[in-house]
């Protein structure tokens, strides 16, 4: 029996077992209550979740679910702290979608083929990673905090997003996150010295390959750490 069954079930006043059964004011009000709590907390189940545009298949867009953006998010939080560096995402709106919503303080700047995120204003820029360094030169080796999701899991694609990478991250000290399927795994090490960490990404709409983490640095305990 559901908790409105139970409250009707509990405070139902018959004065005639040919009626309809009536509740008393008390009844009412615990079932104002209820649905209120419940409308509560659906609204709140729903701002758990960052709206984005639809994903297009053809531009091969595949949106992160909530806890690996919010788990991400933190990690970025974690280095920004140490940093106060701006962060570049490269072709991962929901990355930044999240840390926009969670991370206000944070400078954020997302580089992204899919002109539908031109609602973002400034902090768009276009980016096309046929032509990894046709970007403003504002943006050359401003960042020590890097995102990437290249689009594609060809060899080509990831080759072109490294030279994006070496545009955008200040040669000193950067901290790169790779976010790619495991067959780059070689590759990413080969071009980037990333390693895998331990925690898995999950997509919204569940991806047949998988899906790693890759890092330039040890996150220790934080995303699984290290391989």
């Amino acid at each position: 029996m559901s908790t409105t069954e139970e409250i009707l079930a509990n405070t139902a006043v018959n004065e005639d077992d040919d009626d309809p059964p009536l509740l008393s004011s008390r009844a009412l009000e615990a079932l104002r209550e209820f649905l209120s709590e419940q409308s509560s907390a659906r609204d709140e189940e729903k701002e758990e979740e960052v709206k984005l545009v639809s994903e297009d298949w053809r531009l091969s867009q595949f949106w992160y679910d909530r806890e690996t953006a919010e788990t991400i998010c933190e990690e970025i939080r974690v280095l920004w702290e140490s940093t106060g560096s701006s962060v570049a995402c490269v072709a991962c709106p929901t990355l930044y979608a999240y840390l926009k919503r969670n991370a206000p303080n944070i400078s954020v700047q997302l580089l992204e083929y899919d002109k539908r995120f031109e609602q973002y204003g400034s902090n768009f820029t276009f980016y096309d990673y046929n032509q990894p360094e046709d970007l403003p030169l504002a943006l050359k080796h401003a960042f020590q905090i890097v995102v990437v999701d290249p689009p594609y899991l060809s060899k080509e694609c990831l080759e072109k997003v490294a030279q994006t990478i070496s545009f955008l991250a200040q040669p000193q000290k950067s901290y790169l996150l790779l976010l790619t399927g495991e067959v780059q795994r070689e590759r990413a090490a080969e071009l980037l010295d990333l390693h895998p960490c331990g925690f898995r990404p999950q997509h919204s709409n569940k991806l047949g390959n998988e899906f790693r983490l890759f890092t330039n640095y040890d996150p220790a305990e934080r995303l699984g750490g290290w391989e």
